[in-house]
């Protein structure tokens, strides 16, 4: 079996925000010989064609374009940019005692925000450049690949009982310190002039950003055999990676292929580039009719197609098993994970659990099975909502991870090329 883990690593460390890891995705895709569609222009597609088209920067569309007619079904497979982190707020230097300067930020999605202290942090996201035109400015990435913030943890002796539980204020407790300004009047502005600074613009051209703080620790190996993988952004860019390397490894068949990997699922996917907007369908339509096909056929489509909704799944924790499901606990290590909710809160039921574990099986990979512990809520994720605009058939899975959402997760290698195997298998159906 082909070990992906390195090349998870290097992805991984490409990609520290959102608008980062569209960027990683498109330099792999380019290279892969796919070029760019503008959502502005009129689509020509060809069946083998490999394009894609991106949406705000941080969510990207990819397929191979299928021989097969029009009415034929795709085969999909979602996941997600964004991870739990936290958001530069606007006005965010604020100027303390010794003229440290803090910034103000506001916490996107759920991060466990005590693994955030003490760990050299970084910031990354966009920015957005004076254009040509009022309606279209240009946007860049920015990376200060460099340890830039620490948010500093209160020390024991301030609160004796930290070890037995402490409540941390998001807007107190959750501020990164900067470092030092000569006085307070430098400090206004400083991020923005930073910014120019380092994309080599003019501060006067830079009109706005979407900042994001980032632990800039790379990822890693370990475990006696270095069988764990343990990174920040886990849950949800190694689903990414995995659909990625799997579209590209794919040795082509009738059908369409598509990856589709949406931002904001952290925050409800309510966003134009979320999987509760209808820009997955807007896609599937546009694509049926440049190859060719009318409404009918993309109804006949939709109905024949299948979405495999790719969001990490919880893996049983060696210290915590009574938290989860008596007969359904995956392990790390032991293969992709179909995750059930009898509430719906997943897409899953026993026919698409069915269809997976049957590709799982021809891929010659091991599966096993999520539910919550029924005294415990669980999450959802893109396939049911994704549903609730098209009526696909599909199952949410995911490879097990320990610590969700934590500034640091852990996951399996082999799990990883598990995955991958199956995803391949899938796209070749």
């Amino acid at each position: 079996m082909t070990d992906h883990t390195a090349d998870l690593k290097a992805f991984l460390d490409a990609s520290p925000v959102n608008f980062l890891a569209v960027e990683e995705l498109r330099r792999r895709l380019d290279a892969a010989g796919f070029s760019e569609l503008n959502p502005a222009d009129t689509w020509t597609i060809c069946p083998g064609d490999r394009r894609y088209v991106c949406a705000n920067g941080s969510a990207i569309f990819a397929f191979i374009a299928g021989d097969a007619p029009a009415h034929t079904g795709v085969r999909i497979i979602s996941a997600h940019s964004d991870s739990p982190c936290f958001r530069v707020k606007p006005h965010c230097e604020m100027v303390c005692d010794g003229d440290i300067v803090k910034l103000n930020t506001e916490v996107y999605g759920g991060p466990i925000l005590y693994t955030w202290f003490d760990r050299p942090l970084s910031l990354a996201g966009r920015a957005i450049l004076r254009g040509d035109h009022p309606l279209r400015p240009r946007h860049r990435t920015v990376c200060f690949r460099r340890p830039m913030l620490v948010i500093p943890h209160l020390a024991i002796h301030f609160n004796r009982a930290v070890n037995d539980g402490n409540h941390l204020s998001r807007q107190k407790d959750m501020l990164p310190v900067l470092g030092h300004v000569a006085s307070a009047a430098d400090a206004k502005g400083l991020i923005h002039r930073l910014v120019a600074a380092e994309l080599e613009a003019d501060p006067a051209d830079v009109l706005d950003f979407d900042l994001s703080l980032y632990t800039v620790e790379g990822a890693s190996t370990v475990g006696l055999n270095n069988e764990f993988i343990s990174s920040g952004r886990l849950d949800d860019l190694s689903m990414v990676h995995a659909a990625l390397t799997a579209l590209l490894a794919s040795d082509g068949c009738g059908a369409t292929r598509i990856m589709a990997i949406f931002d904001n699922e952290e925050t409800g996917s309510g966003t134009k580039q979320g999987a509760a907007s209808p820009v997955l369908q807007q896609l599937l339509r546009r694509l049926c009719a440049a190859l060719g096909g009318t409404d009918e056929d993309y109804y006949r489509c939709v109905a024949d197609s299948f979405m495999v909704s790719a969001d990490n799944a919880h893996g049983v924790h060696p210290n915590y098993t009574e938290k989860y499901d008596p007969t359904n606990h995956p392990v790390l290590g032991g293969g992709p994970v179909i995750k059930i909710n009898a509430n719906c809160k997943y897409m899953t039921d026993a026919d698409s659990a069915a269809v997976f574990a049957t590709v799982c099986e021809r891929a010659g990979v091991p599966v096993q099975r999520f539910v919550n512990h029924s005294d415990v809520a669980g999450g959802s994720t893109l396939g049911n909502i994704l549903t609730s605009q098209i009526p696909l058939r599909g199952v949410d899975m995911g490879a097990a991870v320990w610590a969700m959402h934590s500034a640091r997760e852990t996951a399996s290698s082999a799990d990883h090329n598990y995955t991958i195997r199956a995803f391949t298998e899938f796209y070749n159906c």
